[in-house]
């Protein structure tokens, strides 16, 4: 195969089971991969990178580098909006990856060298959901590897998985990204993040623990949506408590009023901020999806902000790689999408 497309799906970020030094393992992340939005790449051999997409493009010439090829002609045919939540830097990335291998005639091994890329070094939930999909929770790392500055690249290892499931067929989750200023990455992510880490409560962790044992897990094997989405509204909740000095409380304001509303809902059972939002989710099932989705709709106008609203089953594969002939239309996705 040489000339491929590489279609991945978003990731909702439920939160971490702990984020205290006084813990042996940190981090320790939480999510599931949904089948949409999506990101699409496609490449064909070349003899350097071509890429008119200036993330992508550097994202292709590490990958070349690491993979020691000449390098791909790569085009983006649809992204995740950056930085709302869904994972759009790991899922671009990998795509890359896989897409710069498989023109060269190489299959990358995405966990492996996605630190090289820059990604999956404190959570594993978004390396794992493009490798298989379904529910994930991620083993975190060892706490006395903790450092207060990033490591350089490549210099850690992508955290193991502890937990993986396939989510049920008849489950959706409902999608609300409001028009707001954008979630936390780069320099500004890590301070946060390390101011958190450094005064974060031991005993939040125990209780998410305790979420987590006796009724995520629980819900997950029986099947039950409502169980499951009580659940991570309790994880999603507790995580905020971490994060109250650093976004301006428990929720991002307008990701706060969103979620109220929405837990407030009979067609949502659990909402929750992913990751730094502004993105926000809730889980629904097939029957109540139209009324999930209304009832976001509602939520943005209540909220005063526009916004997009979308309802996705979850992803219980890992990316697809086909070659461009074969791809058909499976690849575009015309929602939720930013071509930049």
């Amino acid at each position: 195969m040489s000339h491929v497309r590489v279609t991945t799906g978003a990731r909702i970020h439920v939160g971490f089971l702990n984020l205290s030094l006084a813990h042996d393992r940190l981090y320790g992340g939480i999510g599931l991969g949904l089948d949409e939005p999506r990101t699409v790449v496609t490449a064909a051999p070349a003899g350097g990178v071509e890429c008119d997409h200036p993330i992508a493009r550097r994202y292709a010439e590490r990958a070349a580098d690491l993979l020691g090829v000449p390098g791909a002609t790569v085009a983006v045919e649809s992204a995740l909006p950056r930085h709302a939540g869904l994972g759009s830097g790991t899922q671009l990335a990998s795509a890359v990856l896989a897409a710069v291998g498989r023109a060269n005639g190489l299959t990358p091994a995405t966990r492996a060298l996605a630190p090289g890329l820059g990604r999956g070094g404190r959570s594993g939930v978004g390396v794992a959901t493009f490798e298989a999909g379904g529910f994930v929770i991620d083993a975190g790392h060892p706490t006395a590897q903790y450092t207060p500055d990033r490591p350089a690249d490549g210099e850690w290892t992508v955290p193991q998985i502890a937990v993986r499931r396939d989510v049920p067929e008849a489950w959706r989750f409902l999608v609300v990204v409001p028009d707001t200023d954008r979630g936390r990455s780069g320099d500004a992510e890590e301070e946060s993040i390390r101011s958190v880490v450094e005064r974060a409560d031991p005993g939040t962790a125990d209780r998410i623990a305790g979420v987590v044992t006796r009724q995520l897990l629980p819900a997950v094997a029986a099947g039950s949506h409502e169980r499951f989405g009580a659940a991570i509204r309790s994880i999603g909740r507790l995580n905020g408590t971490w994060y109250t000095d650093e976004q301006g409380g428990v929720y991002r304001p307008t990701a706060g009023a969103i979620v109220a509303a929405l837990n407030d809902h009979p067609a949502c059972h659990g909402a929750g901020q992913s990751s730094w939002g502004p993105c926000v989710y809730a889980v629904t099932h097939a029957d109540s999806a139209d009324a999930a989705r209304a009832a976001g709709r509602a939520a943005l106008s209540d909220a005063g902000v526009e916004g997009q609203v979308l309802v996705a089953a979850a992803r219980n594969r890992g990316a697809a790689v086909d070659s461009v002939a074969d791809a058909g239309d499976d690849g575009a996705d015309s929602r939720l999408i930013d071509g930049g």
